[in-house]
C-alpha cells in the first residue's frame, strides 16, 4: 500500500532504525505489508490466545496489556503503552500463542505488519534482529517492575506506583485527564476498586491529589514518591 504523509511521519523513527542493517528495498517489503487500522476504546488489537500472525507499531493513542486468567476469572493489566511504541515484537520471537492482550485505553492509530515478513529480515540480519529484539524487551520492563511492587508493597504503595507511572511514562505531567477507569486502575494495582477509590478519596483530603470527573492533577508528588517507597 501506498503510505500517506501521516503514516510516513510516523515509520520515519522505524525506518531510520532499520535502515542502519537493511537496505531500502528490503524496508520496502515491510512498508508493503503494512495495513492502517484504528481502533476505538475498548477494542482488542491482539488478542490472548490467539495465533501471532503481525507486529503492531502503535502510532497514536494508549493502549494496555492484558492478561485474563482463566482459574480465577480475573483480569491483570501488565502494563500501560502510550505512542509511539512497537508493540507485539515479542511475537518475533515467541511463536506460541499470545500470552496477552493489546487493548485500546482510547482511541489509537495502529499499523500491522505481517510478522513473516519481518521475521525473514530479521534472519537474513543478526544485527537488525539484535536491535528489534532490545526494543521488544523494552516493551516488559515496566510489566516485570509492576510485578515487583505488587509482590513488595501494601495496595497504597502499589496505587502510588500506578500514579507515578502515568504521570512519568503516559501523560507526561502531573496534570492529566485520565483514561483509565476505576476498574482499570484496580487492575493495574492489583486491588480492589474499592481501595483504590479510598486511597484516591484519603489522597485528595491529604491534598496530594486533585481530582475532578477525568481531570487529575498530582499537587504533592514528593510525597507520592515518599508513599511509593514506603510501600
Amino acid at each position: 500500500m501506498v503510505l500517506n504523509e501521516m503514516a510516513e511521519n510516523y515509520y520515519s523513527g522505524f525506518k531510520k532504525i532499520s535502515l542502519q542493517f537493511i537496505t531500502a528495498e528490503e524496508f520496502k517489503q515491510i512498508e508493503k505489508t503494512s495495513v492502517h487500522l484504528r481502533f476505538k476504546k475498548g477494542e482488542t488489537i491482539l488478542k490472548q490466545g490467539h495465533q501471532p500472525t503481525h507486529i503492531a507499531f502503535l502510532q497514536s493513542g494508549i493502549v494496555k496489556f492484558n492478561f485474563f486468567s482463566e482459574g480465577n476469572g480475573k483480569n491483570t493489566i501488565l502494563t500501560l503503552v502510550s505512542a509511539p511504541k512497537i508493540l507485539g515484537g515479542a511475537n518475533l520471537f515467541y511463536k506460541d500463542n499470545n500470552l496477552f492482550s493489546i487493548v485500546a485505553v482510547e482511541d489509537c492509530e495502529v499499523f500491522l505488519i505481517e510478522s513473516n515478513i519481518l521475521f525473514e529480515l530479521l534472519k537474513k540480519n543478526g544485527r537488525f534482529a539484535v536491535a528489534l529484539f532490545q526494543i521488544a524487551s523494552d516493551m516488559f520492563k515496566q510489566s516485570i517492575l509492576n510485578f515487583i511492587s505488587v509482590a513488595n508493597k501494601q495496595k497504597e504503595g502499589r496505587i502510588a506506583d500506578v500514579f507515578l507511572y502515568l504521570s512519568g511514562e503516559i501523560y507526561f505531567g502531573t496534570s492529566f485527564n485520565l483514561s483509565l477507569t476505576r476498574k482499570e486502575l484496580a487492575e493495574f494495582a492489583c486491588c480492589s476498586v474499592e481501595n483504590v477509590i479510598m486511597t484516591l478519596s484519603k489522597w485528595q483530603q491529604e491534598e496530594i491529589i486533585t481530582i475532578s470527573g477525568k481531570k487529575v492533577e498530582i499537587k504533592d508528588i514528593n510525597k507520592l514518591k515518599q508513599i511509593s517507597k514506603i510501600g
